[in-house]
């Protein structure tokens, strides 16, 4: 007899909705975690952090009202890593809190300490007093996450040079910053320390950002942040930093020395898996250590499942938690549908970008016929009261059969906006139905009438130019 039904390796998004879910089928469920990191990266290090520390950020700046109240306009003139921190480090107790109280509700066991396989169907947890436990379980569920991969060229100190995880724990707010990488982690962070006021380089070895997003989006994007002297080095690769007493200077293959405060590297993620000993279950992981697995997210040992970030793209909160699930329901033989193809992506730069279904780009390439509705921030009435000029909202649409094919949000909101398009498109809606829908006014959801109406009168005219 196995101690567990199932055990969770991991209390991230995927690890915490895989238990959660096992123990709702009336499983004997477990999870092992480390001490200090309930809730996983997630919680302690990534998603509640970087985007509590972004919402401290436009509030103490006072950025989403400087369209009324003038370019000069702060809530707070000097702002301190403290004034920041206060906000981040409430919300991550909280969520530990919520966290501990649904595994606790739901009779879900939590093992501390570090766990490793020792043969496929057994756990050695270690918890650092030498009081090490060894449980075993039926079905295994690793969901250990990422963390910020690190080139072994570089000399990273956690002051000077750091990682997406050492912002937190910057002594105070640098004057002038590098950022290697313009991935969604490197931009976010450069948006946020440009609206702090401080001086950023960001350097990219490819020629453009966020290069799945629609083009006019990241061009908005770029517009933005160039206007909060945000330099961009596109075409660049770094050679070496080299330290010094008051920051460091980041050389370019191209010749240039770039000098900073503070050189943030964000080369990609890392899987966490070297010390599971994978290999003790029959596992292996790729040299980015993640680990493949089937569309039920089983892995090559048919009981040992994996979820979240630690089996790649999309690598998302969201998307990990509903594998977590998934593969928990699949876990117990209980019936579930599949992963549902149609996910938003949300990136949380300052502003925000938000988008679901195909770009422009990919339809053009796909030969796809298409028209587009686009509805402005400036020219609503919310957009006005917010303070928001520049968000845009854009509709891709079927001129055929009239079906929502993408939606792409830059502005105010852009991520909490974008479910709505989701559900139409989810529901195989058109866009006759956004046309037709009353929305509140003053909202910004009356984006999706004006872009609607756009896209329909476009089509119109079509029509009449083709009779």
């Amino acid at each position: 007899m196995s101690d567990f039904d199932v055990l969770v390796m991991g209390s991230g998004p995927g690890g915490q909705r895989a238990a959660i879910a096992a123990a709702k089928l009336d499983k004997k469920v477990a999870i092992v975690e480390l001490r200090n990191m309930i809730g996983g990266v997630c919680i302690n290090t990534g998603t509640i952090p970087s985007k509590t520390l972004r919402e401290a950020v436009v509030y103490l700046t006072g950025m989403s009202q400087r369209e009324m109240y003038g370019a000069a306009y702060k809530v707070k003139e000097d702002i301190t890593k403290e004034d920041l921190m206060a906000r981040t480090n409430h919300v991550m107790g909280r969520q530990i809190d919520v966290i501990r109280s649904q595994l606790s509700r739901n009779h879900v066991t939590l093992l501390t300490g570090q766990g490793h396989f020792t043969d496929p169907n057994t756990i050695e947890i270690q918890d650092g007093t030498g009081q090490n436990r060894v449980a075993s379980a039926d079905k295994i569920i690793i969901a250990t996450g990422t963390k910020p991969a690190r080139p072994s060229t570089v000399e990273f100190d956690n002051k000077t040079i750091i990682d997406s995880d050492g912002i937190l724990d910057l002594a105070q707010i640098p004057q002038t910053m590098v950022v290697v990488g313009a991935g969604v982690i490197g931009i976010e962070y450069a948006s946020m320390f440009a609206a702090l006021g401080t001086k950023v380089t960001v350097i990219e070895r490819r020629g453009n950002i966020l290069e799945f997003c629609d083009r006019e989006v990241v061009e908005a994007l770029k517009y933005q942040l160039r206007d909060l002297a945000v330099t961009f080095r596109f075409g660049e690769t770094v050679s070496a930093v080299e330290k010094y007493a008051k920051g460091a200077v980041t050389h370019l293959e191209s010749g240039k020395k770039i000098p900073a405060e503070c050189v943030m590297y964000s080369a990609g993620r890392q899987g966490v898996t070297e010390q599971l000993q994978l290999e003790n279950a029959g596992l292996a992981a790729d040299d980015r250590g993640r680990i493949k697995v089937d569309e039920h997210f089983r892995t090559s040992v048919d009981h040992i499942y994996a979820v979240g970030d630690v089996i790649g793209f999309p690598a998302l909160a969201a998307t990990s938690m509903e594998q977590g699930r998934l593969a928990a329901h699949h876990a117990c033989g209980e019936p579930v549908h599949e992963m549902n193809e149609l996910q938003p992506i949300g990136i949380y730069t300052i502003p925000e970008i938000s988008f679901v279904g195909k770009t422009e780009h990919e339809l053009t390439e796909e030969k796809v016929p298409f028209e587009v509705g686009i509805s402005r921030y400036r020219e609503l009435a919310r957009g006005q009261i917010v303070g928001d000029s520049y968000g845009v909202l854009k509709i891709v649409v079927s001129p055929s059969d009239r079906k929502v094919l993408g939606v792409h949000i830059f502005g105010t909101q852009a991520t909490e906006l974008i479910h709505i398009g989701q559900a139409v498109m989810g529901c195989g809606g058109t866009v006759d139905y956004l046309v037709d829908a009353v929305f509140n006014y003053p909202t910004l959801a009356e984006s999706y009438k004006v872009a609607a109406l756009d896209a329909m009168n476009k089509i119109r005219q079509l029509a009449v130019l083709s009779d």
